[in-house]
């Protein structure tokens, strides 16, 4: 009787969820979120490169002042981020935005996979054993977990990838202007030939510290403003998507306010080929950045990538949420509809 109590009064556990609907709805979230958003990320890239640019300007002597080209060069260095849009669109065509798109897409399923199945893994490892619930700690490391681990196994080689296409600047109205790369399976291949399948894995330790720092804000946020809003309307039930969206915009925009240095480091190592060893190349590039251009170029591309990162989560867990409800209602649909088809087959069988 003793026993029944107690059992009685644990509560019980939630359950596990699919990891073969954490591949499908982590995908086609992440597809949505790429489609809709990779212009603004074309756009960051640019501008936390030009900074560069304009440093090896100087160094080979140009004097702006005298050159009208490089005059142009400078009045497009103080361009903000609409008026670099502009001027990809006017030189290089509407779909220039969309650079790198392909290397995104083509890591986008993996990604989001591995994002959401590695956080559940961890929080449920992390999980009170009596309640099976995890604390605002417990959500926080495995969001650093999930970033590590999408960083390593997916985010870094697709990166580089996207940054190297991002990076090219080609005239349309010249056809011998031809870019180096041509698409990402292209560029991949280069890169592999030229500088080694390593190259592929540049600015690693940077990636899963971006990475790691945005989901552990990411689902930190998303979680506690989740937990607080099924409280207030009193019930577990999924939330409307409008509620998701929202939660998803205030979570992402969390982590790239917090680690731009981070960012704009990671974008100039990967840009260019360097045989120069990790920390050294590190400390080559935040001391070039800080002499340069100054402290405020660590934050060169933040707005563009505020508004990439957040409206991208904001997408990504409605989509995530929807995708899911959808599937696993479907599923247990299918499953009622197959306990009640066996019922009946026993129930005429016994009849006979």
């Amino acid at each position: 009787m003793s026993s029944t109590t107690a059992a009685a009064s644990k509560p019980a556990a939630k359950p596990k969820k699919n990891l073969a609907l954490h591949l499908l709805a982590g995908g086609v979230a992440g597809a949505c979120e790429a489609l809709t958003c990779h212009p603004l990320d074309t756009i960051k890239v640019r501008l936390q490169l030009r900074g560069e640019r304009a440093a090896v300007s100087k160094m080979i002597g140009l004097n702006a002042a005298s050159s009208q080209a490089n005059q142009a060069a400078q009045a497009r260095a103080k361009a903000n981020f609409i008026q670099v849009g502009k001027q990809i669109i006017q030189k290089e065509g509407f779909f220039s935005l969309y650079k790198g798109l392909g290397a995104v897409l083509g890591g986008i399923v993996p990604k989001m996979a591995i994002r959401f199945s590695s956080f559940e893994h961890y929080k449920e490892l992390l999980a009170d054993k009596n309640t099976g619930l995890t604390s605002s700690a417990g959500i926080f490391v495995a969001g650093l977990g999930a970033g590590i681990t999408e960083s390593i196994l997916v985010v870094t080689p697709m990166d580089v990838i996207k940054i190297r296409l991002q990076a090219q600047r080609h005239s349309m109205a010249d056809p011998l202007d031809v870019p180096k790369y041509r698409n990402a399976v292209h560029c991949a291949y280069v890169m592999i030939r030229e500088e080694g399948a390593g190259s592929l894995y540049k600015g690693v330790a940077l990636t899963a510290l971006r990475q790691s720092t945005n989901q552990a804000a990411n689902f930190t946020v998303y979680s506690y403003l989740k937990t607080k809003l099924q409280e207030m309307q009193g019930s577990d039930n999924p939330l409307p998507s409008y509620q998701t969206l929202l939660m998803g915009f205030v979570s992402g925009a969390c982590g790239p306010l917090f680690n731009a240095p981070i960012d704009v480091i990671k974008t100039r190592i990967q840009k260019n080929p360097s045989r120069e060893s990790g920390w050294v190349r590190f400390t080559n590039v935040t001391s070039g950045i800080i002499k340069n251009e100054g402290w405020t170029a660590f934050y060169k591309g933040t707005t563009p990538r505020v508004l990439r990162v957040a409206p991208g989560q904001a997408i990504t867990f409605m989509v995530y949420e929807t995708v899911y409800k959808f599937f696993t209602d479907m599923s247990k649909n299918v499953t009622v509809a197959e306990v009640e088809k066996a019922h009946l087959g026993a129930t005429e069988s016994n009849e006979q």
